[in-house]
């Protein structure tokens, strides 16, 4: 079913537009139904992405990254989005990074290496990033009734953070996944799966990814949540709690032992990375992807003046209930390149809606992206824009993978 082309969320009342359309066209596929759609806290478009890289700082990044409140003490650069659905590239972001202090360069660098690294590994383990990796989740005696209670002061902001803007610093999501699984005791799968219908950035690479690492199933060794990591970085809160005087989370938890689990192999092996150099040629439309929605996507790049196409896959959409924020950010997206270039929206099961077509496509490494590929055979397919391009190497740590994956250049 072919949609009207979402407003240009750069002009006048655009913004605004934009939440009209999303709730008239995708609101029934939204978690909160067509009269909830509400924008997050960063607005989609490669308009929006330009601004956010021509104003990155990563001076002090190194000191203050983890910091939470106040606000403004925070040093996290929230490029995250913009990375996550391809208007900006990890290569631009590196690039714009090499003014930094040698010290905040290179600990802006590992977070986006960590990025890719995620990207590796979920390019080579697939859904299987959905069990336990290395470790079974740590098991707790007494399960918690409500694993994020909004008594708890911590628990109350970040939540209504996650909630509200659809973004969190890197910090309070250990926070929240350590609370959830490792204290709460409930299943990280479930944590995982309310990250990602809420968080702008949310893909299944690095959120899975970054769960299994707290929780310890990807990691072995749980990352543990008390009192002294939010006094320490967001002071205010604990004195604000109304369990201040009998917190929960007053102690480190007990470290578990943590069982192996029959996770997929993560030594050395190859990583699939898609095509080195263009496949095929002479498409007639670009077929644009959720992981790749910005100008400088190979196959829109690669001609000007080709029309440009962009499904938004009701079917899964309607399994996944996202938040409306969400879909806002997508719409932006699509309204905002449709200033530019001729963009056709349309919504239904995605080999349907694009069979028959000549499309060019830009390589995705997730496993929908090959499913549909393989049924709709794209003329044109382009590379994927890695940092890193995969080699064989293990996946089992970040450490032994950027050892394998070498520096980069």
């Amino acid at each position: 079913m072919r949609l009207p082309t979402p407003p240009d969320p750069t002009r006048p009342n655009g913004p605004e537009a934009v939440l009209a359309w999303v709730a008239e066209h995708l609101g029934d596929l939204a978690l909160e139904g067509p009269g909830g759609i509400a924008p997050g806290a960063l607005r989609g478009g490669q308009t929006a992405a330009d601004a956010a890289l021509a104003g990155l700082e990563v001076r002090g990044y190194a000191a203050r990254r983890s910091n939470v409140t106040p606000e403004s003490s925070r040093g996290a650069t929230r490029m995250s989005p913009y990375i996550r659905h391809g208007l900006l590239s990890l290569r631009e972001v590196w690039d714009a990074a090499a003014g930094a202090p040698q010290r905040d360069r290179e600990k802006y660098r590992d977070e986006l290496l960590w990025q890719e690294y995620a990207r590796h590994l979920y390019a080579r383990v697939g859904t299987a990033s959905g069990r336990a990796l290395r470790a079974e989740q740590p098991r707790t005696p007494q399960p918690w009734d409500d694993p994020w209670p909004t008594s708890m002061a911590c628990m109350d902001a970040v939540l209504g953070e996650l909630h509200r803007d659809g973004w969190l610093v890197n910090q309070t999501r250990m926070w929240m996944a350590s609370q959830w699984a490792v204290r709460g005791g409930a299943d990280w799968r479930d944590g995982e799966d309310a990250f990602f219908s809420h968080l702008l950035d949310g893909s299944r690479a690095a959120n899975r990814l970054g769960w299994q690492w707290t929780v310890g199933t990807g990691s072995a060794k749980p990352y543990g949540f008390s009192r002294w990591q939010v006094e320490k970085r967001a002071p205010r809160l604990c004195g604000s709690c109304a369990l201040r005087d009998r917190c929960p989370i007053q102690e480190w938890p007990e470290t578990p032992e943590l069982a192996d689990a029959p996770g997929p192999d993560l030594g050395k092996a190859p990583i699939p990375a898609g095509p080195e150099r263009v496949i095929g040629r002479g498409a007639e439309q670009v077929w644009l992807t959720a992981e790749s929605l910005g100008d400088g996507d190979p196959a829109l790049a690669a001609d000007d003046a080709r029309p440009v196409v962009f499904v938004f896959d009701e079917p899964l959409l309607r399994g996944l209930r996202l938040s409306g924020k969400r879909l806002v950010f997508l719409a932006e997206s699509l309204g905002d390149l449709a200033a530019r270039r001729d963009v056709e929206v349309r919504r239904g099961r995605v080999v349907d809606e694009l069979a028959g077509r000549s499309l060019a496509v830009t390589h995705a490494p997730v496993p929908g992206f090959a499913r549909r590929a393989l049924a709709l055979r794209p003329a044109e397919v382009h590379p994927w824009p890695w940092l890193v391009r995969p080699r064989p190497a293990p996946v089992r740590s970040f450490t032994g993978w950027r050892k394998a994956v070498g520096s980069v250049r």
